[in-house]
């Protein structure tokens, strides 16, 4: 059962991926037809811009993230104890030991960072090593462990380089639609038929300018939640303790959100939603319902 989990949601990850790259085609589609005169230059330069993004953000992961939080490295004898989980989660995961972090807040919650094993970090809250026991501990830098031994970090680091350059091109092609409009009315009518094609491509490029940024968005969202109920299945099969794994998603939920402002690309990165808010904005949320999260675990 959890190895089928596990292949079902590395599938279906792969499967939004390949949605996400369709969405940044069709925005330099768009781009491409509005301010080049060439689809398929467009859709080249959209690749260009989403790989120079990517690249950008997987080489400065760890630092970024680190310091967007407030996290402070830590070693062995600050915290032992916690230091000690990271170590053994690392050793049965056998990948090298990542680097520790520790954030000042009261929020129970945890999050990993890096390009891969090699240069991966974890980070703890204050308020997540004060309300947990040792096993649940155990169950969430398992939780944490697995993301990086998953390479989950990368894929995220991806989907946010991802969206960014989606948004980025839609602002191109939104500020020269007026532009290609008024230029394309001016030719139109010594060219009726080649008019209405534009007609045509000028609407399917206003819907893109307008749907893609959001679909984007929310292929980020579904990518970040599979990948969350990876990480719990594959920290059960680390620590061998589902009971550890649900009591420590059943605090997390009762736990106070975050007072401390997190930005949406931090926030796909903890093991829980740290902001708590309205049920609409609960719609683009980073994870799955904690509630959703425990079920899946109890049927394992």
């Amino acid at each position: 059962m959890l190895f089928d989990q596990i292949a079902s949601n590395k599938r279906r990850t792969w499967v939004l991926l390949f949605v996400f790259f369709l969405l940044l085609a069709l925005m330099g589609a768009a781009v491409g037809y509005l301010w080049l005169g060439n689809v398929w230059g467009g859709v080249l330069t959209a690749f260009i811009i989403g790989g120079i993004y990517a690249l950008s953000m997987i080489f400065q992961a760890t630092e970024m993230v680190m310091y967007m939080n407030g996290a402070q490295e830590i070693q062995e004898k600050d915290y032992p104890d916690y230091y000690h989980i990271v170590e053994d989660m690392a050793l049965v995961a056998q990948i090298p030991m990542p680097r520790v972090y520790l954030v000042q807040d009261p929020s129970p919650n945890a999050f990993a960072t890096g390009s891969n094993p090699k240069n991966a970090a974890v980070a703890a809250t204050t308020g997540l090593l004060n309300m947990m026991n040792r096993q649940e501990l155990e169950a969430v830098m398992g939780h944490e462990v697995s993301h990086i031994r998953n390479y989950d970090i990368r894929i995220s680091t991806i989907a946010v380089a991802l969206t960014s350059a989606v948004t980025m091109l839609s602002n191109i092609a939104g500020r020269n639609l007026w532009y290609s409009m008024g230029g394309r009315r001016r030719s139109s009518s010594d060219e009726n038929q080649q008019g209405a094609a534009n007609v045509i491509f000028l609407l399917l490029s206003l819907l893109a300018i307008v749907l893609a940024p959001l679909a984007a968005t929310l292929v980020q969202l579904a990518i970040s939640r599979q990948r969350e109920f990876l990480a719990d299945a594959s920290s059960v099969e680390l620590i061998r303790n589902p009971k550890g794994m649900i009591s420590a998603l059943q605090k997390l939920e009762e736990g106070p959100a975050s007072k401390r402002p997190v930005d949406d690309a931090s926030a796909a990165l903890y093991i829980n939603e740290p902001r708590k808010t309205s049920s609409l904005q609960r719609l683009f949320y980073t994870h799955p319902p904690i509630p959703e999260r425990i079920a899946r675990l109890e049927e394992m």
